[in-house]
């Protein structure tokens, strides 16, 4: 059995990938350009990737291959109509992420609701020193309890930010992004409603034909200029160029982005215009990536070949 792994840097150089060495001879690439796709991948029977872009093009020189492990959820990197033709099974991983994710939401949301980058400013430029009294707090902030807390995206991660929220006092709704999502302890509203009385909304929903821009200049437009918005969806279900509007224009709070339209970031990207961290606060797609969940993600993809290796398929993906 050959194993390639094509991107293992997305992974960390941190995690112990010796652990396929028992499934078969595993070669490792910290990266791989879309020129040495198939020269890589031309002997494998597995391939390992995340973000490398697999398609008939490539695809059609590895005549061996029999199963592609993506160590994400997502699989639009995979051409899977070339895939199933060719009885190639590809497998994802799901499930790893929703303590990070729902951690990492709630880490953006104190440092712009308790303005914390101001205050931590404040103590460290030495105004602190010598102020008239013990304590200082001209940036005004305000509790959880009793605030309206809006989900879009009510999966996994979605459920278990509202399980937290609920904790701090929140009142809990959502919207169902697919329209299906019903059956859940939390109220379900409009779009429209939840943008409307949401004191914070937090988004934790793929990126597909449903909910591609589905944030606005529009939307941002009915929401409280009180409410701060958090994205740890996919970037493009914000659109940025109106997101940086509406932050200029005061319309809303602030907002807290774990995910943009173009990873990395584009240096022409508006939202680099705010340099204010008490309105804007952005992270390099990080909220997936604790120590734990990382570790997962490999259990994942080992036990995914092991079922592969026995002549079976786990968390397979055709579509």
């Amino acid at each position: 059995m050959k194993i390639v792994i094509l991107d293992s840097n997305t992974l960390g150089n941190d995690l112990d990938l010796t652990i396929f060495n028992d499934l078969g001879v595993v070669t490792v690439y910290g990266f791989t350009s879309p020129n040495e796709v198939i020269e890589r991948i031309k002997n494998a029977n597995v391939i390992i990737a995340n973000k490398v872009i697999l398609n008939e093009i490539n695809l059609k020189h590895a005549k061996n291959l029999g199963l592609i492990c993506l160590t994400a959820t997502g699989t639009n990197n995979v051409d899977k109509t070339y895939t199933n033709t060719r009885n190639i099974i590809v497998s994802n991983v799901v499930g790893y992420s929703t303590n990070s994710v729902a951690q990492h939401t709630f880490s953006l949301l104190f440092y712009l609701y308790e303005k914390l980058s101001y205050y931590d400013h404040y103590v460290k430029s030495g105004a602190y020193c010598g102020d008239e009294i013990f304590t200082h707090f001209d940036k005004k902030f305000n509790e959880l309890e009793g605030k309206t807390w809006g989900i879009i995206g009510m999966g996994n991660i979605g459920r278990k930010v509202a399980a937290i929220a609920s904790a701090f006092g929140c009142q809990i709704i959502y919207y169902s992004t697919s329209g299906k999502n019903s059956e859940q302890i939390y109220t379900q509203v409009e779009l429209n409603k939840l943008l409307q009385t949401s004191d914070i909304i937090s988004i934790h929903a793929p990126l597909n034909s449903n909910t591609d821009n589905l944030i606005s200049y529009d939307e941002l437009s009915i929401m409280k200029s009180s409410s701060i918005l958090l994205n740890l969806g996919r970037g493009r279900i914000v659109n940025e160029k109106d997101l940086t509007k509406a932050l200029t224009e005061n319309i809303i709070a602030g907002a807290g982005l774990d995910v943009l339209e173009f990873e990395p970031i584009n240096s022409d990207n508006p939202l680099l215009s705010i340099q204010d961290s008490t309105k804007l606060l952005i992270t390099p797609h990080i909220a997936w990536a604790s120590i734990e969940a990382r570790n997962r993600v490999i259990d994942e993809v080992k036990a995914n070949i092991k079922a592969f290796i026995l002549g079976g398929a786990r968390n397979q993906i055709t579509k």
